[in-house]
Parts: C-alpha cells; sequence; structure tokens
C-alpha cells in the first residue's frame, strides 16, 4: 500500500484551490457546489501526489446541457449520475498506483486516488458505479493482510466505507472523480477531469452536479 493518511485542508482553508470558485473566469462559469466537498479535496491532494508542480485546477467549469469549453469525448455526461468516460481498451493485470486516506475516527470513511490507465478498471464505459466498484476493491486489497485472517473484517468495512475516488490516467490525458452523497447516499461523478501535456502541465476540472441532498434519480451506492 502506497499509504493510508488523515486528510489535511490545503492552506486556503477546506475546499479552497485558491482560486476564483463561483466566479465567472475567462473559460466559462464555475461550479462552487463541486469545489467545497471531499472528493475536490481528494482530487487536489491526488494532482499534488502524481503530478508535482502542475498547476492546480481553479475551480470546476460548469458543464451545462453536456456542453462547455474545451469538453467533449472520451467524456460524456449521463443526467443526474454525472460524467463518465469511454475507454478504449480493457486490460487484466495491471497494477495501478494507489493512495488510500481516512476521514473521521470514530466513524471513518475512506478515500482512495488511484493513478495509472484506465484500462485497468476493466469496462470499456466507466460511470460512477464502475469507477466505485473498482476502487472499493483496490481499497480491499490494500487492506487485506492475506497471513492475517483478522484483518479480513476490517479490510471489509474499509471497502464499504470508500465515499469519495479519483482516478487519474496521465497517458490519456484524463480524471474522473466518484462520491457518495452523504446525505442521500446517491453515487454519481460530478468530476471530470483534462491533463495537459507535459510541455503544458495543466489540469482543468469540470463539474455537472447538484447540491448535495438534492432531488434526484441517480446511481444508488452498492457495497
Amino acid at each position: 500500500m502506497d499509504g493510508v493518511r488523515e486528510p489535511v485542508d490545503g492552506p486556503h482553508g477546506q475546499g479552497d484551490a485558491g482560486g476564483p470558485h463561483g466566479a465567472r473566469g475567462s473559460r466559462g462559469e464555475f461550479a462552487p457546489d463541486v469545489t467545497g466537498r471531499p472528493v475536490w479535496r481528494l482530487l487536489l491532494r491526488g494532482l499534488g501526489v502524481y503530478l508535482p508542480g502542475w498547476e492546480m485546477p481553479a475551480g470546476a467549469l460548469r458543464v451545462r446541457d453536456g456542453a462547455a469549453d474545451g469538453f467533449g469525448p472520451p467524456a460524456y455526461v449521463n443526467g443526474d449520475a454525472g460524467f463518465g468516460v469511454q475507454v478504449p481498451d480493457r486490460r487484466r493485470g495491471l497494477e495501478p498506483d494507489r493512495e488510500i486516506y481516512v476521514r473521521g475516527r470514530e466513524d471513518p470513511s475512506f478515500g482512495i486516488v488511484v493513478a495509472g490507465p484506465a484500462a485497468a478498471i476493466g469496462s470499456r464505459v466507466v460511470d460512477a458505479r464502475v469507477l466505485m466498484r473498482f476502487a472499493r476493491r483496490l481499497t480491499f486489497d490494500e487492506l487485506l493482510d492475506t497471513g492475517d485472517a483478522d484483518s479480513v473484517p476490517y479490510a471489509v468495512r474499509g471497502a464499504r466505507a470508500v465515499e469519495n475516488a479519483v482516478f487519474l490516467d496521465r497517458a490519456a490525458g484524463i480524471g474522473l472523480c466518484a462520491e457518495v452523497d452523504p446525505v442521500t447516499r446517491a453515487l454519481t461523478c460530478p468530476l471530470y477531469v483534462r491533463l495537459g501535456g507535459p510541455a503544458e502541465r495543466t489540469v482543468r476540472a469540470y463539474g455537472a452536479a447538484q447540491p448535495y441532498g438534492a432531488a434526484a434519480q441517480p446511481v444508488r451506492s452498492h457495497s
């Protein structure tokens, strides 16, 4: 396991990337309802680990009616379920890097950042359900000690407690983030990420989400 870490808010405070959240920038309208969430902080943390020195996104550009500046294939928007991506290939045996983070002590929730080829997920279409299932499997594998039977219940609880997942595919230049709504327990992908090439070292984030607890019919979370 690369590490199980307690989360720490960034230098600009909770959910703040130091940018104009909620402001209208030169590239469109930002989505402040996304940037205040744990999944946003997990994204920034993951970018800092796997893409150090790259320009962090100032906010999440809102996608309306499936359109926004620079948004398009392989990503798509699936109504209230949020973003998904189409992956051209799927391969078994790939082992992407991963970092596990824990929030809270009495009733902890887990988050995981995974970095590697999207083909490792094993599906040609990756949406909230597929990504979270993959994230929970990786978390179980990381927490399980095959030489210690007592680790099995802990690994199972940890996998079920994954509520935020970030996947970054640097080679393909894409990223996808999934979360469990703490109020409705709905499972969505509120963030899609485009990674620039080595010459640019830029990250652009897109948001397509409703505030927590909003009336919607997205995919439900299953342990």
